[in-house]
């Protein structure tokens, strides 16, 4: 059940992810949860709308569930709901009500262009939610229905929801201008809101742009892909960018702790400590690098196994060529030296392999055939040509007889 009726304010300010400031309107998959004395200068759009004492709102409520709104509180705009409708004493609706389920108004409800409902209009003064709770409960549970008591308990306490709520905590001031509570804020991922932001801590989620500036008493932190329209100032805590973060200003804090990923357009003010984290992508880069090819690894290997094979002294087949080199070497050692130098009629010298150095032509290889084709050749005796190749090579035959 949600606790927005009481004195006591909500916890933090939470902006749930997906949520959008739309022209003139907050729109979100969830449910709207306002506390007491708040102002939102803007209309609302999302499922089941409840709004403590005092709260106003700038422009039309729109809820797909049930509208509750309490004593005392203002709507400058149309009232729109798809289920049920829970009016306290003096609710001003400058616009129109419809309602496509019943209707409960108290005494003194002002609608200033009328209402329609297609269910029960009831007016009398609407049981405060927690108190109809606990009266329900304690009536069934005298008359001995617990399984009922229980299915009860279950579906108003059970924290199983589609979408998370917005929750404004009390007497925060909500607009285009600004965002102001008294308690830590929380906006979620994939958010789109207008106006400076001002909490005790400010938290931001991945993706989100905020078109205004950030201030907190404590520590601040902007998610991934975030982009701040504005500064982001804290008092007396400590300030976190994440990597993709874009701060389109000026940052003062205590301690800074910056990524190297992030962009930041104006100064940066750290009273304390500043420090660059390493951004995700160059760790990822580090990591990608190409390891060494399988061969190399195998080659590695190979000699990782020849060492621990040569320290454990089991070398089978380099053993076995080590001992016949070292056999032959010792055959050699033992053997006699050889003299470079030996005397006259001494030593044995190689047989001659006699060559003839005129051989008959019809013993010679030569092709005589062929010699003198396309050359007219002379005698070398009277200096005269012959015209015939025969007459030519009995000239060289003759020669070599004489000589």
């Amino acid at each position: 059940m949600y606790t927005v009726l009481g004195s006591d304010p909500l916890e933090e300010l939470a902006v749930p992810d997906g949520t959008h400031v739309q022209e003139h309107d907050l729109v979100t998959d969830g449910d709207v949860l306002v506390g007491g004395q708040s102002v939102v200068e803007l209309g609302v759009r999302g499922g089941t709308v409840i709004a403590g004492e005092r709260v106003r709102f700038g422009g039309d409520i729109e809820a797909d569930g049930d509208c509750r709104l309490d004593m005392w509180c203002e709507v400058d705009g149309n009232v729109l709901v798809g289920n049920n409708a829970y009016l306290g004493e003096r609710v001003h609706i400058t616009g129109q009500l419809i309602v496509s389920g019943d209707l409960d108004a108290g005494d003194d409800v002002d609608i200033e262009e009328g209402f329609e409902a297609n269910g029960w209009i009831v007016i009398r003064n609407p049981m405060p939610t927690i108190v109809f709770l606990f009266v329900y409960l304690s009536q069934l549970l005298r008359i001995g229905e617990e399984e009922a008591a229980e299915e009860v308990a279950d579906e108003f306490l059970t924290e199983e929801r589609e979408a998370d709520p917005v929750l404004i905590p009390r007497g925060a001031r909500v607009s285009d201008d600004a965002w102001r509570v008294s308690t830590p804020a929380s906006i979620g991922d994939d958010c789109r809101l207008h106006g400076n932001i001002r909490a005790t801590s400010i938290e931001v989620g991945t993706d989100t742009e905020v078109f205004g500036s950030l201030r907190a008493k404590d520590d601040i932190r902007v998610g991934e892909g975030t982009v701040v329209h504005g500064d982001v100032t804290t008092k007396g805590g400590d300030v976190v960018i994440e990597p993709g973060a874009s701060v389109r200003g000026d940052i003062s804090c205590e301690d800074c702790e910056l990524s190297e990923a992030a962009d930041v357009d104006g100064a940066i003010r750290a009273r304390g400590e500043m420090s660059f984290n390493k951004a995700p992508a160059a760790d990822a880069e580090q990591s990608a690098e190409p390891e060494p090819e399988r061969t190399d690894g195998d080659a590695v290997e190979a000699t990782t196994e020849e060492e621990t094979t040569e320290g454990d002294g089991f070398e089978w087949a380099d053993t076995a060529d080590t001992e016949t080199a070292e056999s032959e070497s010792e055959q050699a050692d033992d053997a006699e030296p050889t003299p470079a130098i030996v005397p006259l009629g001494e030593g044995t010298l190689p047989e001659p392999d006699p060559t003839a150095a005129i051989v008959p032509a019809e013993e010679s290889d030569l092709d005589w055939e062929s010699v003198g084709d396309g050359q007219t050749p002379g005698n070398a005796k009277n200096g005269t040509q012959d015209s015939d190749d025969d007459d030519g090579i009995s000239g060289v035959i003759a020669e070599a007889e004489d000589a």
